[in-house]
Formats: structure tokens, sequence, C-alpha cells
């Protein structure tokens, strides 16, 4: 496994089994819930996933809408393929699976996105740097949800500073994530939700 962000707290190896990984790594069963709720319920278009590990938030994004189409960005190409496997087992057809570092990725893109989760890097200057990549691809009902904006102090920083952002109208923190909405006609608020 290669890690460009800030690294894992468990493994202190490259090597890592796919089971290692799952156990620790990505989403748990509640918050694949919840996005699939979220999914859903927003009922998005077009979805970015920045971080696709072994595809558990992939999977929880395409079961809440099956017809939205997703791209997941993962840097790693091994643990890419091993997500791709699990999207190949169960025919979920609209997913577009990429290898690349975000920064690359982002450049290159010209999509508009209705929904975008980012859950990799992990540190402030990446996060800072990755949301402004991302503010010309959202619209006005655009939806970013952050992962771990608790990871480390610098993590919340980063959180704060997006919160204190001239197009962020609405933020919710619901303590794993932290959720963007760039709502022009909304008076700019902040929710704190605890799940």
């Amino acid at each position: 496994m290669e890690d460009f962000g800030a690294g894992s707290r468990v493994f202190k190896s490259e090597e890592r089994g796919v089971d290692q990984i799952a156990k620790v790594a990505g989403m748990s069963q509640r918050i694949q819930e919840l996005m699939a709720s979220v999914t859903a319920y927003f009922k998005p278009k077009n979805m970015l996933e920045l971080g696709t590990s072994l595809g558990k938030g992939t999977v929880a994004m395409h079961i809440g809408h099956p017809e939205g189409n997703i791209t997941t960005v993962e840097r790693c190409p091994n643990t890419l393929a091993e997500a791709v496997k699990g999207f190949k087992r169960f025919s979920f057809n609209n997913i577009t699976p990429v290898n690349a570092l975000f920064t690359d990725f982002l450049n290159e893109d010209d999509q508009t996105w209705d929904l975008v989760y980012l859950d990799g890097g992990h540190t402030k200057d990446f996060t800072l740097f990755t949301f402004k990549q991302l503010l010309p691809k959202l619209h006005n009902d655009s939806l970013l949800i952050l992962d771990d904006i608790y990871w480390s102090a610098a993590m919340t920083e980063a959180w704060q500073q997006i919160k204190a952002h001239p197009e962020v109208t609405v933020t919710i923190d619901s303590f794993h994530w932290g959720w963007v909405f760039f709502r022009k006609e909304q008076p700019k608020q902040h929710f704190v939700l605890r799940l």
C-alpha cells in the first residue's frame, strides 16, 4: 500500500492485508448507512469520492442512489484494484475508478459535482488546497462532505477555515464529518449534530 496523506495511525508497514485494512480503515457500517441515506435523500447525479480505499464509501453512495454516477479516485493502485473487484462482483456499472493523485485528477477534471466526499490526505494544507481546487467544480446545490475533521488539531483548523470561507453558507459538524453547503439564498449558519 502507498500512503500519500497523513498515513495510518495503526499500520507501521506498507504491507497490509485486505482484511486488516477493512477492519480499521474506511467506513463503519453505521457511517455507510448514513452515506447511503445522504445519497438517497439528495439524489446527486454526479458524485466524486476522493479516497476510495477498499470502496466501502463508494458502495454506500451507490446503494443510496444507484442511478447516480460515481467517480472514485485512489492513488494506491493495489488498494484500488481490490475495490474494483468488489464493484465488479456486485455489477456496479456506474462507478468510474481512477488511479491518480487527487490534485492531478482535479487539475484535469472539468466536471461539475453534485456531491463530493473527501476522504484522503488528512492534513490541513492538503485539505485546504483540495477545497480550493474543488470550489470551481461545485454549484449552488452541491454538498461537500469532509471526512475526519477531528483527525488532528490541524485538520480541525482546516475545518474552521472552510466554515469561514465566504462561498460557504451552511455547515453541519457531525463530528466524524463536516458537511458543507453553498446555497447562496441561505444565511450563513453552522450546526452541530451528534449522531
